[in-house]
């Protein structure tokens, strides 16, 4: 089913039009064009519906208890929603710098309004990260940054990452999903490398996205520990953790 005619209260100037199509069940959101920006099952719009999305959680296997959680981009909310409801004790904040966007979330794909622990900021992520007054300050940063044409990420300096890394507390994790041309990739894992104390990443899925995961202190990888843990994320978040452990067992083999 093509996008859905632009609706005037999505389609402020100068930013991409925001338009959704449903099918069986799922309501996907677009920005003006047929690439999907984010999904939602409109019977479960707590759920993470795409793989990749639930991907971008794993984090979930070394933070148990973060205090902040930041995500750069919104896309249809998935992540913002899911941290929102699943972590109550932390505080969560969404930087999206299309104001379309932030309306059909708000609107069409259950996005709370702002309260005491969830803020959504309309602003480029790129001067997010470089804020000292942001640095230090978040345990958890999901970075999601494509366009209307989703080519590639948005932003993939060493800036932008040394920014992303610079706003991590001590034993902060990124996760990042990396998309796009495949020229893209060696590009941001050779960036990210430059920044942080460890990189790794997923196999690829869902239409080529490749999700990251960056340490900002290196960890200590005990895979026993991690398929406990990921046997506690399936029973409290209902998220493939294990195929996670795998996918992390598989890369360390393939890059010892």
């Amino acid at each position: 089913m093509p996008p859905s005619a632009i609706d005037p209260r999505f389609a402020q100037p100068g930013h991409p039009p925001a338009t959704i199509d449903e099918f069986e069940g799922v309501r996907f959101l677009h920005l003006g064009t047929s690439w999907v920006q984010g999904a939602m099952r409109i019977a479960k719009p707590d759920t993470i519906e795409l793989e990749y999305v639930q991907m971008m959680m794993m984090w979930t296997l070394f933070q148990r208890a973060p205090r902040h959680i930041a995500q750069l981009g919104l896309g249809s909310a998935a992540l913002t929603r899911f941290c929102h409801a699943r972590f109550p004790d932390a505080r969560v904040t969404a930087v999206e710098l299309n104001p379309n966007v932030i309306a059909i979330c708000r609107a069409l794909f259950g996005l709370p309004d702002d309260d005491a622990r969830l803020t959504v900021r309309e602003m480029n992520a790129l001067d997010f990260v470089l804020d000292p007054a942001n640095h230090g300050t978040l345990d958890v940063l999901q970075v999601d940054l494509y366009d209307q044409d989703a080519r590639g990420p948005v932003l993939d300096s060493v800036e932008f990452y040394q920014g992303c890394h610079d706003c991590l507390a001590p034993g902060g994790i990124m996760t990042a999903n990396v998309f796009g041309d495949y020229g893209n990739y060696d590009k941001n894992f050779l960036h990210m490398d430059q920044v942080f104390d460890a990189v790794v990443w997923l196999p690829e899925v869902h239409d080529a996205n490749v999700v990251v995961l960056a340490f900002k202190d290196a960890p200590e990888i005990d895979f026993a520990v991690l398929y406990e843990r990921a046997g506690e994320i399936r029973r409290r978040l209902n998220l493939p953790a294990r195929n996670w452990v795998n996918g992390l067992k598989e890369w360390m083999r393939d890059h010892a």
